[in-house]
């Protein structure tokens, strides 16, 4: 008589999703106890461009925003988009997370000018936004790229005009290279973390 382990539970989507909106309390707990507390926590932990006390804020930079209204601004975003990555799993979230978070952070902290802070999600929304795209072209069957495919399509028509806008037209004040990398970042970990054929 032989034994053979007990197939591995799938996690329940409500499960995966519950990820990136944790992710996203966590910015608003930041946010919150950055408000209350005296002194900005940005000058401290943001990006801070050719500086190489600013590379910390490569990983803690997404976590940190100029204000409620910025946050505010990321939240719907992140949440809905950081949910659609979920989807493939919560190690997967976290390892497409931190791919865009150092591909951003480090590209924003490479291009930019000398000096300048930044902070804010975007660059994971730009990430997340890229990887969905990316990933309708790295599917293991047809059936899971049309699958992705509907998905890319969908975001994009949401918030395609929106990205592009972050990138090629963004106002003063707004990091496009944030942006830039962070998609570039999202299509590295679509190929990176493509399922075996």
């Amino acid at each position: 008589m032989s034994t053979q382990p007990a197939p591995q539970q799938r996690e329940s989507l409500f499960s995966r999703a519950l990820h990136p909106i944790l992710l996203l309390g966590v910015m608003w707990a930041i946010q919150l106890a950055d408000a209350i507390t005296p002194g900005s926590w940005n000058g401290v932990l943001a990006i801070e461009s050719w500086r190489l006390r600013g590379l910390d804020g490569v990983i803690l930079s997404p976590l940190l925003h100029s204000g409620w209204g910025h946050l505010l601004a990321n939240s719907a975003p992140f949440a809905l988009l950081g949910i659609l990555v979920a989807l493939d799993g919560a190690r997967r979230f976290w390892g497409v997370t931190a791919v865009v978070a150092v591909v951003a952070g480090l590209g924003t902290w490479f291009v930019n000018s000398p000096g300048t802070l930044t902070v804010g999600a975007s660059g994971l929304v730009f990430g997340y936004f890229g990887y969905l795209l990316v990933r309708a072209f790295v599917a293991p069957s047809l059936g899971h790229g049309i699958l992705y495919a509907l998905i890319a399509i969908g975001v994009a028509g949401v918030y395609g005009g929106a990205m592009f806008a972050g990138i090629f037209s963004a106002g003063s004040g707004i990091s496009w290279q944030a942006h830039l990398f962070g998609a570039i970042g999202g299509g590295v970990a679509a190929v990176a973390f493509r399922p075996r054929r």
